[in-house]
């Protein structure tokens, strides 16, 4: 069965927030703990901690006073931490050229944890995503989700601006009916146009960083010039912060834009494999 993710925005009142934040320091913690105690634990004999003995660690010290706040947070998005853990380990020694897992730095401006729904503690209704230990938060719904499709997960972030997200996973049963192609198209990279496809026509791509390149350096250039910390180096940060997501925006439309054309006109698009970081 496939599955499909819809990602809305969230409006988290006062006390959400707070509830959110204590939810990403807690998923940090657990991830850079056992990130240590794997580290420590193949230097020191060799052997690697598998997701069963972290996650039964983790039941032990939730009990002791001075991890006794972990209690307050959803208990399955602890979990996932430790699967994530595990997995990166995986793709490290199984995937060449996957890095070591990093410690997660609390001063990263973009938070994310994830959580799997079980017995219906996830639910999407009314305009509203009720979360464990956080309850029905208010979403911006742009999209009805058909009755068939079941609820699996969520992951609930935050970008640099300050702005929640949640990307919400469904599986589906869907049975794509077989096509043969009869329109066809080619791709070609270009590096002033981003692409030229075997037609002869250019993508046309508005270079939107270049077009807010001097505010983004005038707002940056106040940013530097005031005290770290501050509350006005706050709220410019936030101003940055935005600037820099609206160009991403902006580009992420374009492209979602363009593709869809593509993809309705054509049948079948051709494109090239090209290592892009080798060519730069």
């Amino acid at each position: 069965m496939p599955n499909k993710a819809c990602k809305f925005r969230l409006y988290p009142t006062p006390a959400q927030k707070i509830l959110l934040a204590k939810t990403f320091g807690c998923v940090r913690l657990v991830y850079n703990h056992w990130l240590d105690r794997k580290i420590s634990q193949y230097k020191e004999d060799q052997t690697a901690l598998s997701y069963t003995s972290c996650a039964k660690e983790l039941a032990v010290l939730k009990k002791t006073e001075e991890y006794a706040f972990l209690k307050e947070v959803d208990s399955i998005s602890l979990q996932q931490s430790l699967r994530h853990l595990d997995q990166a380990f995986q793709n490290f020694f199984k995937r060449p050229g996957t890095g070591f897992p990093r410690f997660k730095s609390k001063r990263n401006r973009k938070n994310s944890y994830s959580t799997v729904c079980v017995n219906q503690n996830i639910l999407l209704s009314d305009g509203c995503l009720k979360l464990p230990k956080i309850g029905p938060v208010k979403v911006k719904q742009h999209r009805k989700i058909p009755a068939s499709y079941v609820l699996k997960s969520v992951t609930v972030s935050q970008s640099p601006s300050g702005k929640y997200h949640a990307s919400i996973l469904f599986e589906y049963e869907n049975q794509v009916p077989e096509r043969k192609p009869q329109t066809f198209l080619g791709l070609d990279f270009s590096m002033n146009g981003l692409y030229k496809d075997s037609e002869g026509n250019e993508a046309e791509y508005p270079k939107y960083y270049r077009k807010w390149e001097k505010k983004l350096e005038r707002e940056q250039r106040k940013l530097s010039h005031m005290q770290k910390g501050s509350r006005n180096w706050e709220k410019q940060r936030i101003k940055v912060a935005r600037l820099h997501e609206k160009v991403a925006n902006q580009r992420k439309d374009f492209l979602h834009k363009r593709s869809r054309e593509i993809v309705n006109a054509y049948d079948c698009v051709c494109i090239e494999d090209l290592d892009m970081k080798a060519m730069a």
